[in-house]
């Protein structure tokens, strides 16, 4: 029987409501598949890569033994955006932007609203999943730094390469590339292209933690470790991955659990005073039962893994 997970989550977060995955065992602890549904079978191949890393191989050793995180603020309301910051112990906070069509001004009050619960000298990120255009990038990235007071950077403003580096070229704030490396043929093109400031890393879509510490030499850019909305068993891989990058230096989007109205461990992974410990090895999803997917999900990950297996 394939362990599949159905978790809802607490509040709607890049267009879904409920998330999704399998858990696979192996000689050396637990991996987790779980692409996106949009996500095709050759883009869903390096997840599955990245799940049998941690099932068969385990990770490769860490040089530090806990990371700094940030707090995740979905498009929510102002007073619900300071509530999240001020419950979450940590120091910088990653903001959503551009939720649909004429959303800046709500984006501005919630930057404001996190602004006011972090204080001067907090960090804010925010990140608009690709949703402007180039001139849209441009003006509202102006107006967002102003209400921040600062922003540390502007995670994947535009879709293409191209668009990032017409962006990064009349902006001061720096640019971060998460989809443009994550979801491309060569991962390093971004920053050949001058597209970005800091490259966002996240183990599965790169195809497991040895691969995205290639990468992260590779590009030579700084580099901040995110989560793909997994639970404490896909969690562990990237803090794996922030436990071994020889240099890391800004706070990293690991703090996602929170949005999960449940877990498949007893103890899930969530951040103290905005810091989270590196483990060696997975957590053993001893809960995966309590959260199961329907026998229909189940048929459709198992097809799904059936034909991402032989993709890869």
């Amino acid at each position: 029987m394939l362990d599949v997970y159905a978790i809802p989550l607490t509040t709607r977060f890049r267009g879904i409501t409920v998330r999704e995955g399998v858990l696979i065992e192996g000689p050396a602890g637990w991996g987790e598949f779980c692409p996106f549904a949009d996500y095709d079978d050759r883009e869903s191949a390096p997840w599955l890569a990245a799940a049998r890393e941690a099932a068969e191989e385990g990770w490769p050793e860490p040089v530090r033994d806990r990371v700094a995180v940030n707090c995740i603020v979905p498009a929510v309301g102002p007073e619900r955006a300071q509530e999240i910051v001020r419950a979450s112990g940590c120091a910088t906070a990653k903001v959503k932007v551009a939720d649909g069509a004429g959303s800046l001004p709500a984006d501005l009050e919630r930057v404001a609203a996190v602004r006011d619960a972090l204080g001067p000298a907090g960090a804010i990120r925010v990140d608009a999943n690709a949703a402007w255009s180039v001139d849209e990038a441009v003006d509202a990235i102006a107006a967002l730094d102003r209400e921040a007071g600062g922003l540390q950077y502007v995670e994947q403003p535009c879709r293409t390469v191209d668009e990032l580096a017409a962006v990064r070229r009349k902006v001061d704030v720096p640019i971060a590339a998460d989809e443009s490396i994550r979801r491309a043929e060569d991962p390093l093109r971004v920053a050949v292209a001058g597209a970005a400031d800091v490259a966002v890393l996240k183990v599965a879509p790169l195809g497991g933690v040895r691969r995205a510490l290639a990468v992260a030499e590779a590009c030579g850019l700084p580099c901040v470790v995110s989560s793909a909305l997994e639970t404490s068993v896909g969690m562990a891989a990237e803090l794996a991955l922030a436990g071994a990058l020889p240099r890391l230096d800004m706070a990293c989007g690991l703090g996602t659990g929170a949005l999960l109205t449940a877990d498949v461990v007893d103890d899930p992974i969530r951040p103290r005073d905005g810091w989270l410990p590196v483990p060696r090895r997975a957590p053993e999803p001893v809960r995966r039962s309590a959260v199961a997917a329907g026998p229909d999900r189940v048929r459709w990950w198992q097809e799904r893994l059936t034909r991402v297996a032989a993709a890869l």
